[in-house]
């Protein structure tokens, strides 16, 4: 770190279970994010300004005038934009030093699966279950950490799924993937705004504990919240054995699926 760095995070660096070497773990970290929306937002937003040196978001649309209730890494400047333009230039507004990647499309398929293969930690920040299957199957793949929110009406949840740890669970094992699962969307059920920026800054740091091995993560636990009256609840999430996703050969497994879409 140069001395510019080391004012900038001085107030991590004086935190004894991060000091430098956990900064430098952040700045060293690449960190994917599906979607540039509610949750996106708060992600990308702390994850830069605490360091993470390389950042690519994935988000094929535009910013549009409702977005901007909850999506506060957009402004009411950059409607018509591309989300993930607009998001890089918030990016680097804050933090300079991070290197954010822009892919303005649904990635799916291989391309997915060489976006996961290339990031240490991945942030599943979409609307959708057919994404977050997509993800969830990369990340058992490649071995990589998947911090997995949603939020919707007054309620969300967030959980981490870490392939690395033989205890832990899928996506899949939470929420077997069924072709007739509805979709709960906020543009039809609506969202209370703040719902998603907690949920979003929970999972900003719980990828930020995992890359720096801090403290213990949501591995094999479930947090939900009810913002009508704020109350949390965690819940045991097992790994199931049977599971079609972690339970066989991961080298097997293919991210293989067209995501309808990547927003919140």
């Amino acid at each position: 770190m140069n001395d510019e760095q080391l004012l900038r995070y001085s107030r991590h660096i004086l935190l004894d279970e991060i000091g430098i070497d956990g900064q430098q773990s952040w700045i060293d970290a690449h960190a994917l994010i599906i979607g540039a929306g509610g949750l996106g937002s708060p992600v990308a937003l702390y994850l830069a300004a605490s360091g993470v040196g390389r950042i690519t978001f994935c988000d094929p649309d535009e910013v549009d005038l409702t977005n901007l209730q909850r999506q506060i890494i957009h402004r009411t400047s950059s409607v018509g934009r591309r989300k993930v333009d607009s998001a890089r230039d918030a990016l680097a507004e804050i933090n300079p030093g991070t290197r954010v990647e822009t892919i303005a499309e649904r990635v799916s398929g291989e391309r997915l699966e060489a976006l996961v293969r290339d990031a240490d930690i991945v942030l599943d920040c979409c609307d959708n279950f057919a994404t977050r299957h997509a993800v969830n199957r990369a990340c058992v793949k490649f071995g990589r950490p998947l911090v997995s929110g949603a939020g919707i009406r007054f309620d969300g949840q967030v959980a981490v799924f870490d392939p690395r740890h033989a205890e832990s669970p899928c996506y899949h094992c939470l929420f077997p993937e069924t072709p007739d699962h509805e979709e709960t969307r906020c543009a039809v059920m609506g969202v209370f705004a703040p719902v998603v920026g907690i949920i979003g800054s929970v999972q900003a740091a719980e990828a930020l504990k995992v890359l720096a091995d801090l403290g213990q993560p949501l591995r094999g636990r479930l947090l939900m919240l009810d913002a009508l009256s704020m109350q949390w609840r965690s819940v045991r999430v097992p790994r199931d054995p049977g599971c079609s996703v972690c339970g066989g050969d991961r080298s097997a497994l293919s991210a293989d699926a067209t995501p309808q879409s990547c927003r919140a």
